[in-house]
């Protein structure tokens, strides 16, 4: 007779879609969460998603959070809000970067609240849109992390054990590996890649090397896409800026305010340093950006060796330079839109879909003169996606607007690994006790292209993981 199998994975979110993460492991019934993230695309769709949230909260016995970014941290004060009473397990950087996102998520929340409630009083109309959650469910969650350093055992409930390893994808990011013991006595290993990062990007380390694993859970956001190198991407910034320069227009550059942001500055501090770019103005118009700044100077043990010898051997600020601002203040965002002259604007939201970025789009987009620079993945439906895909015209803020501002894009600064570095990455790991690879966190396109890629490798089985589905491991 067979043994029931009682350890199982599947996916409530970030299964065949770039966004929401919510992966779950569940050991003789007992569920672990790994991230808890809030879906972006569609505002009806994302809203909807969003609201159902799926995970049941008195079902889920521990949540592991594997880095700051809102499609892996946005939903978990919903979570607390609706019940979670459990432990949420992270790195001490993740901790304190995933309290900025939630709560500035929260103020946005609030804010659009606002705005559509005296909308909707204007034209004589009843409001009954809430936020999913406030700044009291935020302080709620964040009371609930717990933090582990890398490569530290952490036993998370009855056959559960975790470790985890730097992801190089953020500052703070990180790949849970996963003891499960069934109540028969037999073990699994489990690793989830959360967001894989890059070797040889600025500030943090490159993805680490983890121990041999029975399944690995494998994010697959660029799996059908291969990034420029550094180097290209250097030369192709400072062209970019000179060239916008030249004409008398400003560079809008979408970049979330955590990594994206940081290593941005960090490149244009070499490019001025050295001389390649003119002497113009480069602003950072994220509140949560300059938080997070802060943050990235408390955590010296996720730098590089670069980063690290510059702060602690020399005494240098990687992220401040002469040329660089930093608009603080609402009042300060609405002075960069009547600013005279070249500039570098730097603002979140990093997909276009809230926050400063809108405003700058629409003073910006319609004019030649100036450049949209995209150094991000952009999911489907968002606003930043359309104008990635040059769209004629987009809407922003329920109005029209003309799209003639030049849209360039650099692959390069993204913090996910293409397909090849992924499979760079698998290859120097010790795959022998390899079963299956699960394929979560891309659209269809990567998700089948990425599979048929790792065949070619010669890894047994890879399973592009369904919403909902359940796999018996």
């Amino acid at each position: 007779m067979l043994r029931p199998m009682s350890i199982r994975l599947h996916s409530e979110g970030g299964a065949g879609e770039v966004t929401g993460s919510k992966h779950v492991l569940s050991v003789d019934g007992a569920r672990c969460l790994v991230d808890c993230g809030a879906f972006q695309g569609k505002r009806e769709v994302a809203e909807q998603k969003n609201r159902a949230l799926v995970p049941d909260p008195e079902s889920i016995s521990s949540v592991v959070l594997t880095h700051a970014h809102f499609d892996h941290c946005g939903m978990l004060p919903l979570l607390s809000k609706r019940g979670y009473r459990g432990n949420i397990y992270s790195t001490p950087a993740t901790r304190d970067l995933a309290g900025v996102v939630m709560m500035d998520s929260a103020a946005i929340q609030a804010r659009d609240a606002d705005y559509l409630s005296r909308q909707a009083g204007k034209k004589g109309q009843s409001f009954d849109w809430k936020p999913l959650y406030d700044e009291e469910d935020v302080i709620k969650a964040t009371g609930q992390f717990v933090t582990a350093s890398y490569n530290r055992p952490l036993p998370i409930g009855d056959g559960l054990k975790i470790e985890l390893y730097d992801a190089g994808h953020i500052l703070g990011s990180a790949m849970c590996y996963t003891h499960a013991r069934d109540r028969s006595g037999r073990e699994v290993t489990i690793a989830f890649t959360g967001d894989l990062g890059r070797k040889g990007k600025p500030i943090i380390r490159d993805p680490a090397v983890i121990p041999a694993m029975d399944y690995l859970v494998l994010e697959a956001t660029y799996g059908d896409r291969l990034h420029e190198s550094n180097e290209d991407a250097m030369e192709r910034l400072a062209a970019i800026v000179a060239q916008t320069a030249q004409r008398g227009g400003k560079i809008v550059i979408p970049a979330f305010a955590i990594e994206r942001t940081q290593e941005l500055v960090f490149y244009f501090h070499l490019l001025a340093d050295k001389g390649r770019i003119p002497e113009i103005p480069i602003w950072v118009d994220s509140p949560m950006a300059i938080n997070a700044t802060s943050i990235f100077q408390i955590h010296p043990e996720c730098y590089d060796q670069e980063i690290h010898d510059a702060f602690i051997k020399h005494h240098e600020n990687p992220f401040g330079f002469n040329a660089l601002r930093f608009a603080s203040s609402v009042q300060d965002s609405k002075r960069l839109n009547d600013l005279e002259g070249p500039a570098v604007i730097i603002s979140a939201d990093g997909m276009c879909e809230a926050g400063r970025i809108q405003h700058h789009l629409i003073h910006t987009i319609s004019d030649p003169r100036n450049t949209i620079l995209i150094v991000g993945y952009m999911a489907e439906h968002t606003l930043g996606r359309r104008i990635r895909d040059r769209e004629s015209e987009v809407r922003i803020h329920g109005e029209i607007f003309k799209v003639r501002a030049r849209i360039e894009e650099i692959n390069a600064f993204s913090a996910h690994a293409d397909y090849q570095e992924a499979w760079d990455w698998m290859a120097s790991l010790d795959l022998s006790r390899l079963k299956k690879v699960f394929l979560v966190h891309g659209e269809p396109a990567g998700l089948s292209h990425m599979q048929a890629f790792l065949l070619e490798k010669g890894v047994k089985e890879v399973q592009i993981v369904k919403y909902g589905e359940r796999y018996d491991l």
